[in-house]
């Protein structure tokens, strides 16, 4: 969200105006904090110029290896192995926002084995550094 922000040169004073929201609201909405209510996503994507679609939900065992761009909105830390070796300080939760599984990827960049990585958790990673920014250094 923060990309298309400064995309369209707009600053987060006059994004989250546009919005009715404040700035902090705001903020947390592009840092991915899960306490935002539904009704400031759809107001930030609004005032963005963006379009919020609903799609319908596979069935679990007809999951789609094609997720280009894509990422859940609270990453369970079984469904990919390196992330949870990566997290291991990570004590009283099994599920991760966005930003907390890119944060800990990007700063364990150096640890991280992408020839032995699953192609769903290599796909997760791509989305996420598409999303948040290819900040680390080694990628």
């Amino acid at each position: 969200m923060a990309e298309r922000r400064k995309a369209l040169r707009v600053s987060a004073t006059v994004a989250a105006e546009a919005a009715g929201m404040s700035r902090v609201t705001l903020h947390r909405i592009e840092k991915g904090e899960p306490s935002v209510t539904m009704g400031a996503w759809a107001n930030a994507i609004a005032a963005l110029g963006l379009q919020l679609q609903l799609q319908e939900q596979a069935a679990p065992q007809t999951r789609s290896t094609e997720r280009s761009g894509w990422w859940p909105v609270r990453i369970a830390l079984a469904d990919y192995p390196q992330l949870k070796a990566l997290a291991w300080q990570v004590h009283g939760t099994e599920h991760l926002t966005p930003v907390e599984a890119f944060d800990i990827y990007e700063r364990n960049a150096r640890h991280m084995d992408m020839p032995s990585m699953d192609t769903q958790e290599q796909a997760l990673w791509q989305a996420l550094q598409q999303a948040f920014g290819k900040r680390a250094a080694h990628v």
